[in-house]
């Protein structure tokens, strides 16, 4: 017998529904683990941190979580945001301080059409669009550099300049990683999305330095758009669509608008990837904490688990994460959906379904 992978994962369930999606996610790793006879193993820890953790201590995470989590392997992150601390302050306190502390630079974002789901668009074969988004994550509109002045001049006098920042280095990494993805997949183009009309520095940088590391991948297709006309695409010609590639802004906005018009915010899944390794990454789903709904068991965890699929991959795992990636299909297929969804299941009932199909689907391949 081989030895076994150990892999340790911090989890940080965070706000709202987070905590529920994330333990859902967690009971689908421990499957597999269970399901490979011993060849793999998942240590878990916790960390308590997020809103309820601010309204104690004044801040969102510890002063050294960074270096507390360092040691992972990956981070299995739920939510952040509840309705009593301002979105800037949740959101800049805990996840971006872990996606720029950890230089998270790749944001990993698939839009899937899955079967039994609704779509949101009029088109003869849903099934067969599957395309990603590769988000610039650590610059861009989300860099922080600004600040606001001259309130002391009274009412109404008040400024507030927020800049955004495009690094030659930035644009080239997250644009080659786009065409490197590109060449795993069966069509092979990229379509990088800016708004350099309006935007004529951080984003004409970008667009000069796309078509420059393009002609470094002649066998893959190429095209530039404005964000406006992508986002028409994205309804109109989604076929078209194979891996896409923004900015930081950008490419949050087009995912979310992917996500919805396949069904439901809450089967999308996302990845937070520093790709050279010196770092942990880590793996959310795009949704928020939904405080409408969070302590009613309804939440939707599929989204949680695809990214933890993701992490599997991360992991070198591709069999786990294929069968995962599998057994959510199954589920919706089957017709267990959540209420978002159109469907009548709670949130524990949907990760039932996608364990017992993990279960059968590891015993077509041993029967």
């Amino acid at each position: 017998m081989s030895e076994q992978r150990k892999f340790k994962i911090a989890i940080i369930p965070g706000d709202g529904i987070g905590t529920e999606v994330i333990q859902e996610g967690q009971r689908v790793l421990e499957h597999i683990a269970e399901l490979s006879g011993g060849k793999l193993s998942f240590e878990f820890d916790s960390f308590p941190w997020g809103c309820e953790y601010y309204m104690k201590h004044g801040r969102m995470m510890a002063a050294d979580g960074l270096e507390q989590l360092k040691g992972y392997d990956a981070i299995y992150f739920g939510a952040v945001g509840w309705k009593d601390v301002p979105d800037h302050i949740s959101l800049w306190g805990l996840r971006l301080a872990i996606t720029q502390g950890f230089d998270q630079w790749a944001n990993i974002r698939p839009v899937r059409f899955l079967p039994g789901v609704e779509s949101k668009l009029n088109h003869p074969n849903v099934q067969s669009l599957d395309w990603i988004l590769i988000r610039e994550n650590s610059e861009g509109e989300y860099a922080g550099f600004g600040g606001r002045n001259f309130n002391g001049r009274g009412p109404g006098k008040e400024v507030a300049v927020q800049s955004s920042v495009f690094t030659e280095e930035g644009c080239q990494r997250i644009i080659r990683y786009a065409f490197e993805i590109a060449r795993t997949r069966k069509r092979k183009k990229v379509t990088s999305a800016t708004k350099s009309n309006a935007q004529q520095y951080g984003m004409v940088l970008w667009d000069e330095v796309f078509a420059r590391v393009s002609k470094e991948y002649p066998d893959v297709e190429t095209e530039q758009w404005l964000v406006d006309a992508m986002a028409a695409r994205f309804v109109l010609k989604p076929e078209t669509l194979e891996v896409v590639v923004g900015s930081n802004l950008i490419a949050d906005i087009l995912s979310d608008l992917g996500s919805a018009l396949a069904g439901s915010l809450g089967i999308a899944a996302s990845a937070n990837l520093n790709p050279e390794g010196r770092f942990p990454s880590m793996f959310e789903p795009v949704h928020g904490s939904a405080p409408d709904i969070a302590g009613q068991g309804i939440a939707n965890p599929i989204g949680t688990i695809a990214s933890g699929a993701l992490m599997l991959k991360h992991f070198g795992l591709l069999k786990e994460a294929e069968l995962v990636e599998r057994a959510i299909e199954e589920t919706t297929r089957q017709g267990n959906l959540t209420i978002d969804l159109g469907g009548t299941c709670n949130t524990r009932e949907i990760t039932d379904a996608i364990l017992a199909n993990l279960d059968k689907l590891v015993a077509k391949v041993h029967g």
